[in-house]
């Protein structure tokens, strides 16, 4: 089976019918992985895979003759950020050479919920490493254990990040889908360098249990895929309350397939953030075409929406996350025993002692800004957390929602890929992630074209819990637009 656009449920029909097993499917993806991502193009997407993918994929599979299938999960190979905890053989890393060694005791929440739906963990995405909060110049896909991964649309092009292997893998057909995690733009700006969809979800949706933090007040985790629809069966298995995260203790549990909506633009009003535009006239364009198709598609168009982005962009929002890495990883260690370092402190110290692997060409200033800083008051913390969440929600997108009646607001993703740069860094070109990731609210991008081959993402993005919205409406343009192209694997942009 020729697997690299084949959908979630395309697969699980063909398993019904009984064409092609679990086992079979897993080692499909794993001969492309040896293939195309080790060999080939050298995509450098997937950091290690699961020595017990084989074992888990012919379990599922006597499972479905004895008793049926879970689910639309059931038998599906999705690969994991090399952030996020499995309980077996793997490591979890951060991509970083610092915590090599590192085998978790448990699955993360997440992770237990992929499981328990009957996905087969196929191995872990390569990142950028401490999920791009190490370096103020840092290189996009780059890791110290993992090397630097490559856009498959253009292999001297930035994959993005920090879930660079995750949508690195998903647009190669490395997985059926893979999961991101994201602060400020991880998920959604490596789906649409890559040409993929990325749901960014409410912070409190999706368990954080046993991922390596940056801010808790941002972080969560997310589904990555090569359409709208398995994005949202991705998220139907992942969201719901984890145990060991209090923040989802009301998460909804909720089938996101059922909001798979043709018409869902409809009538939909739609507002149009012009202050996440200027960043590059070709992904403008893309935007504004795809803003046309949408009402032509019968959604009424409010143009131009000021989100504020000016006082967004003057927020503490590099403040808190300083504050809340220090704390949210040394909590993390303190469960991993088998973790070399015990601390934040002691990982900066690691990386002093070797530079020479670890930072070869650009350093760790902000793990040491936030080692240096030491403990911080509950009351500076609330008040910094406090102003950003004043200038995304309350001065952002809430007011933007409720004075003009909207049912979202649309914006580019991210400009077309920059070329990979380790010595200089990413050119950091803008994008509209970080009201919603300020804000803890939901942000879906889509294929929306391309520019010399590069792709374009379309956001949609809007209050807390809105994802069933923002499915159907991303959902209804991907449908009508048909726009996303398979990767080349060019040496560059054409």
């Amino acid at each position: 089976m020729d697997v690299q656009e084949k959908g979630i449920a395309e697969l699980q029909t063909a398993m019904t019918a009984g064409e092609i097993g679990a086992l079979e499917l897993t080692e499909t993806y794993l001969a492309r992985i040896a293939e195309i991502d080790r060999r080939g193009p050298t995509l450098n997407a997937v950091i290690e895979l699961n020595p017990e993918a084989r074992e888990i994929a012919a379990a599922l599979d006597r499972e479905r003759r004895e008793r049926g299938a879970r689910g639309p999960l059931h038998g599906i190979p999705v690969l994991v950020k090399d952030n996020i905890d499995t309980g077996d053989r793997m490591m979890t890393t951060a991509g970083s050479l610092a915590l090599e060694g590192n085998v978790a005791s448990e699955d993360a929440g997440v992770v237990v919920r992929l499981r328990s739906a009957g996905a087969v963990l196929l191995g872990k995405t390569n990142l950028s490493e401490w999920a791009y909060f190490r370096s103020t110049r840092g290189c996009s896909g780059w890791s110290s254990r993992g090397g630097q991964t490559r856009n498959p649309y253009a292999l001297d092009r930035t994959p993005g990040g920090s879930s660079s292997g995750s949508g690195v893998a998903v647009a190669a057909g490395l997985c059926a889908g893979a999961v991101g995690t994201e602060t400020d733009g991880s998920i959604v700006s490596p789906a649409s360098f890559n040409g993929i969809v990325g749901i960014k979800p409410t912070v409190g949706l999706v368990g954080r249990s046993g991922i390596i933090p940056v801010a808790a007040s941002q972080d969560t985790a997310g589904p990555m895929a090569r359409t709208v629809a398995d994005a949202a069966a991705l998220l139907t298995a992942m969201a719901g309350p984890d145990r060991r995260d209090p923040v989802t203790r009301d998460a909804p549990q909720v089938d996101y397939t059922r909001f798979l909506d043709d018409g869902a633009l409809r009538g939909a009003r739609l507002g149009v953030a012009r202050d996440c535009f200027g960043r590059h006239e070709g992904a403008d364009a893309v935007i504004e075409a795809a803003v046309a198709t949408m009402r032509e598609l019968g959604a009424e168009i409010v143009d131009p929406i000021e989100l504020g982005r000016d006082r967004m962009d003057d927020a503490p929002e590099l403040e808190l996350m300083l504050i809340e890495i220090k704390a949210g990883v040394d909590a993390y260690l303190a469960g991993h025993p088998r973790a070399a370092v015990r601390s934040l402190e002691e990982v900066v110290a690691f990386n002093r002692l070797h530079a020479d692997r670890i930072m070869p060409f650009f350093g760790q200033e902000l793990l040491e800004r936030a080692v240096a800083q030491g403990a911080v008051d509950e009351a500076t913390h609330r008040e910094v957390r406090q102003a950003c969440l004043r200038a995304a929600r309350d001065e952002g997108i809430d007011r933007a929602l409720r004075e003009h009646r909207l049912d979202a607001l649309v914006a580019p993703t991210k400009p077309p890929a920059w070329t990979i740069d380790p010595i200089d860094g990413d050119k950091r070109m803008g994008g509209c992630a970080t009201p919603a990731a300020m804000a803890g609210y939901p942000h879906v991008t889509v294929p929306a074209g391309a520019v010399h081959g590069l792709p374009i993402g379309l956001s949609f993005f809007a209050g807390a819990y809105a994802e069933p919205r923002l499915i159907g409406l991303a959902y209804a343009f991907e449908r009508a637009a048909q726009v996303r192209l398979r990767p080349r694997f060019s040496s560059t942009a054409h």
